[in-house]
């Protein structure tokens, strides 16, 4: 459920592209821009319909839906020309479909490495690419890259996800420097254990959240839609001044700067 938050009035209207926008983290994104009443549009692999149907019930705003693999890039292309036609330019990009499975390195094969590169790190070049054309065209627009404070903490158990997440930072940094002469901003949130359903399903134990919660500076857990906030902050223009950053929503886990 979505908490009483400030309005951005500047949303109002604006067009939201996210990816992964049906379930966990991105669910809670989609939610909170339609709240500020954006025009969101959204890519998952997974059928999400039902989800939309219910955002449109609680809002009376349905986001648009279309199903992809966004690492195959031209289907990814394509979902961002369908959502241009039905809302119109990409003014805001939420960078946030990932996969954290976690895997050895030692078991790590070649095709596993390329699919997880394709799908936590190349999308996201891609995806920008795609909507920066007519971010410039506009000479204004924000890209947010959700990226993980996995590979601050050095995290093993999933070393080409820490690589990934890595290249995002770096992506983020090198588009805005690109771009900011065209008033476009870049920036990247660095989440930290975001109690999601898949990840309580699959990865958490008593132990290790005990453990989590040991190394953060504020002791409550983390849920969706603490993160959703930071995302409405860059995409909006009172963060007008502010690209090239990396944001950690942790609890307080790592330090930035």
């Amino acid at each position: 459920m979505i908490k009483k938050r400030a309005s951005f009035y500047d949303l109002k209207n604006k067009t939201v592209f996210i990816t992964g926008g049906g379930s966990g983290i991105g669910a809670a994104i989609t939610e909170a821009f339609l709240a500020q009443g954006s025009l969101v549009s959204f890519v998952q692999r997974s059928d999400a319909s039902i989800f939309c149907g219910q955002m449109e019930k609680k809002y009376q705003n349905r986001p648009y839906f279309i199903q992809c693999d966004i690492s195959d890039i031209s289907a990814l292309n394509k979902g961002v020309d369908e959502a241009k036609e039905k809302n119109g330019p990409i003014k805001v990009l939420v960078n946030n479909a990932a996969n954290d499975v976690r895997h050895s390195t030692l078991e790590v094969s070649e095709q596993f490495w390329d699919n997880s590169q394709a799908l936590n790190l190349k999308a996201y070049f891609f995806s920008c690419q795609k909507v920066l054309h007519g971010m410039i065209e506009a000479m204004s627009g924000s890209i947010i890259n959700m990226s993980s404070i996995s590979y601050m903490m050095g995290n093993a158990g999933y070393p080409s996800y820490v690589t990934a997440n890595s290249g995002i930072n770096g992506m983020t940094r090198a588009l805005a420097r690109e771009f900011g002469v065209y008033k476009i901003r870049v920036n990247a949130i660095a989440p930290g254990w975001v109690m999601t359903e898949k990840q309580k399903e699959m990865w958490v134990s008593p132990e290790l959240l005990e453990a989590h919660i040991k190394r953060q500076c504020l002791k409550d857990l983390l849920l969706p839609d603490d993160i959703v906030d930071s995302v409405l902050f860059l995409a909006s223009d009172s963060s007008k001044s502010i690209t090239g950053q990396l944001l950690a929503v942790d609890g307080g886990v790592v330090t930035t700067g």
